[in-house]
């Protein structure tokens, strides 16, 4: 017989068992004499036999689907991060006989989400951003079903996976001020995303490290479109501002297009750097100051957290995972 074709009935079968007596031999449950088990194991290693993933299911009670819940809103400019994190999720699950199962939610509407929860089609959720106040981490909490987030949380009781924002955005920013630049301006996104608060706390930390203030007038949240960026820049040029860091590539190309069109010459005229580097800012004829992260080690570490949380077992609630800090052409002293 082929051996791929191979099932519990065949074995059962060859071995002279019952097909429950195989059952409890793969899954390690009920009653089944060490001798008879072994046997059957044997037989299944040398046959390559692997079971049927719904069988497997319904003997674990699981589906072998992961959720993978992705933000509504994200604009094409982030789809590079959403893809790095998807590959190295799926990496992790495809190991381990795992589907993933796409779900998007937004602020509002949670409904995909209560969906695939209530007709229990997964048996863990992996969240890919984080807000102040997130109704998708409420509702898991409260359903109960293993989660883990791609972006930190202030209930230190919810296992997260991110990257040190605060920790990167302050080491930029000082390394900025070192070089005697002083009128630095931060134009950030919403300030619903907990990462615009963790990139925040880096940037002023690191005015408060060397006993110094920014100007907020040349602090800028909120921000979401070209047009805004645009009207920034314009009050940034005006008030003889040294350098722009925006908070992600986004932004970031943003800021290099107005300049373009106004034929200010970067770094000469004003410096930019961005807290966030992606193949958008990568593929920039000036290379841009920017942090770079993992992004698919960081879907695969998330993805082995909840593996092991359907599991049943312990992982830490959160990990930071490193980065590094590019300085480049776009903030050379002239």
């Amino acid at each position: 017989m082929d051996d791929k074709n191979l099932t519990i009935g065949d074995i059962a079968k060859e071995l002279g068992v019952s097909k429950t007596t195989i059952s409890r031999a793969i899954s390690g449950k009920g009653r089944i004499g060490s001798e008879t088990k072994e046997k059957v194991l044997q037989y299944i290693e040398e046959h390559n036999y692997r079971p049927n993933v719904i069988a497997r299911g319904l003997a674990k009670s699981r589906t072998y689907n992961i959720g993978l819940v992705i933000p509504g809103d994200y604009n094409v400019v982030e789809l590079p991060f959403f893809q790095n994190c998807m590959l190295g999720i799926s990496k992790v699950a495809s190991s381990m006989d795992y589907d993933v199962l796409l779900t998007i939610v937004s602020e509002e509407d949670i409904s995909q989400l209560q969906r695939v929860i209530i007709n229990r089609k997964v048996d863990g959720v992996i969240l890919t951003r984080t807000l102040v106040k997130d109704a998708s981490i409420y509702y898991l909490k409260e359903m109960g079903i293993p989660f883990v987030t791609i972006g930190s949380f202030a209930d230190d009781s919810v296992v997260q996976v991110d990257n040190d924002h605060a920790r990167a955005c302050k080491e930029l920013t000082e390394k900025l001020l070192a070089q005697g630049i002083e009128k630095i301006a931060l134009i950030g996104d919403s300030q619903d995303y907990i990462v615009t608060e963790n990139r925040l706390k880096g940037f002023l930390g690191a005015f408060a490290q060397n006993g110094k203030k920014p100007v907020e007038e040349r602090i800028y949240l909120d921000v979401t479109q070209e047009k805004q960026v645009e009207e920034i820049v314009e009050k940034l040029l005006l008030n003889k501002t040294e350098c722009i860091i925006a908070m992600d590539d986004f932004l970031c190309s943003c800021v290099l297009n107005v300049l373009r069109k106004k034929k200010i010459a970067v770094p000469k005229e004003i410096k930019v750097a961005s807290f966030y580097s992606s193949s958008l800012l990568e593929n920039s004829i000036l290379p841009i100051t920017s942090i770079q992260f993992d992004v698919k080690e960081l879907g695969e570490i998330t993805c082995k957290k909840l593996l092991k949380m359907i599991e049943g077992e312990e992982t830490r609630p959160q990990s930071l995972l490193g980065y590094q800090v590019c300085m480049r052409e776009s903030t050379q002293m002239m």
